[in-house]
């Protein structure tokens, strides 16, 4: 990627629509993910202290996951190839 290139995907990442899209998912599959692997730590009050890092992460992972894929798909739609 040169540098336009890579001014545009971050340009387009940071775009309200790409940021608000990938807020929503993260929020969704972030939680059904949570519920999943810690949901019975959670309830049963055992939750340890890596869970402070853990949960954040669960969230970031669909985040990542749904800006690239509406950067990518913004960006063919535009290409001129």
């Amino acid at each position: 990627m040169t540098n336009d290139s890579n001014r545009s995907w971050i340009a387009t990442a940071c775009s309200e629509e790409v940021v608000k899209r990938s807020l929503k998912v993260s929020l969704i599959v972030g939680t059904i993910l949570v519920s999943i692997n810690q949901g019975d730590l959670l309830l049963s009050g055992e939750a340890g202290r890596d869970l402070f890092w853990k949960i954040p992460m669960t969230y970031c992972v669909p985040y990542a996951v749904s800006t690239y894929a509406s950067v990518d798909a913004l960006l063919r739609g535009t290409s001129t190839d």
